[in-house]
């Protein structure tokens, strides 16, 4: 435990991760980038070692996910973009819904005052529902340790419901070689990314680490100078970079957080999956999408792990995006008016 306290927080969180990584790989288990790391680190956080996120560093990660989606709109997916209409319509409903049952379900059952128990309820990013949350006055290690909780649970059991329910195998190639794709390509992928994350914050654009890319790597392709995702490499590095990223969320999680907090996420995502599955029916029986596309555009989770689910999955990458994005920019947009509009204030209930 010496040795582990004066390891540099970054050097041993990296190390863990790592660790994680190779266990996955060397047992066979699915999606080791991505879940070696988030496992070690949630395991290595909850026993108390002194792990720290890689800051910058794990946000750039993220960009490499939205080149990825910028090179996956071409003009082939804006031309599919009216058969979506009808699936896309349903995420405002989607969105009230669980409004309707997260809000009370917090405030009532679990005691958080309505300000937590308004943004702890609203399915958007884990950043900006706490930036909005602690804005209001609401309670921001609460909102970190749900909305973590919310997405670790979700990363988790997608990849079973994919293989149990669906037969997918999750072994779509995520990727070419970067030997293989011309070099001219990597270069715009790499002022894509830089270019829209960077350009993104500089006029406050929300997820810009994400959506810059994204908008940039889109013009690329649909201009027709990039015809590739980035490479391999790439993606398993943002894959490692994010699953640690999401085990680190529990450092100095106490024993009381995990009895109230984590566990009133736990049981509202039970919430979220139900309703996640009765819209993932809804969509696949008026045929406006297929089984898997349609389960993985529903199901609540953070943006880059959907995003990550839905390239190993080799789903339809536009679509499951299309409606993430609807989701996150309703959710950002409407959430701060409608919590005005409700008269959603502090109060003095919240046994958080």
């Amino acid at each position: 435990m010496n040795l582990l306290r004066r390891t540099p927080p970054r050097l041993l969180t990296l190390l863990v991760a790592a660790l994680g990584t190779l266990a996955f790989t060397l047992f066979g288990l699915p999606l080791p980038f991505l879940f070696g790391p988030m496992a070690a680190c949630l395991i290595a956080a909850l026993l108390g070692a002194p792990l720290k996120g890689l800051g910058q560093v794990s946000v750039g990660a993220r960009t490499i996910l939205g080149v990825a989606v910028g090179a996956s709109i071409t003009p082939a997916l804006l031309h599919q973009l009216p058969l979506m209409v009808g699936s896309v319509a349903l995420i405002p409903v989607y969105i009230t819904v669980i409004a309707l049952i997260g809000v009370p379900f917090f405030n009532r059952l679990f005691g958080f005052d309505p300000v937590t128990s308004f943004y702890a309820a609203m399915p958007g990013g884990l950043q900006d529902m706490v930036i909005f949350g602690e804005a209001a006055g609401g309670n921001v290690r609460t909102l970190s340790l749900v909305h973590a909780t919310r997405v670790l649970i979700i990363v988790t059991i997608a990849p079973v419901l994919l293989t149990q329910l669906y037969g997918v195998t999750l072994t779509n190639p995520i990727g070419a070689p970067a030997t293989t794709i011309p070099l001219k390509e990597l270069a715009l992928m790499a002022v894509a990314a830089l270019v829209g994350w960077k350009g993104g914050e500089r006029i406050g654009l929300f997820g810009a680490s994400i959506l810059g890319p994204m908008i940039v790597a889109a013009v690329f392709s649909l201009a027709g100078w990039i015809h590739m995702r980035p490479p391999k490499e790439a993606i398993l590095a943002a894959q490692y970079f994010i699953g640690m990223g999401i085990g680190v969320f529990y450092v100095g999680v106490t024993l009381r957080e995990l009895r109230q907090v984590v566990v009133a996420g736990v049981a509202f995502v039970l919430v979220l999956a139900m309703l996640a599955a009765a819209f993932t029916e809804i969509v696949t029986l008026t045929g406006f999408a297929r089984p898997v596309e349609a389960f993985l555009s529903y199901a609540p989770g953070g943006q880059a792990e959907m995003t990550v689910l839905a390239i190993v999955a080799g789903a339809d990458l536009g679509f499951v995006i299309t409606h993430h994005l609807t989701r996150i920019i309703l959710v950002i947009t409407g959430a701060p008016i409608a919590a005005k509009m409700l008269g959603v204030r502090k109060g003095a209930r919240d046994r958080s």
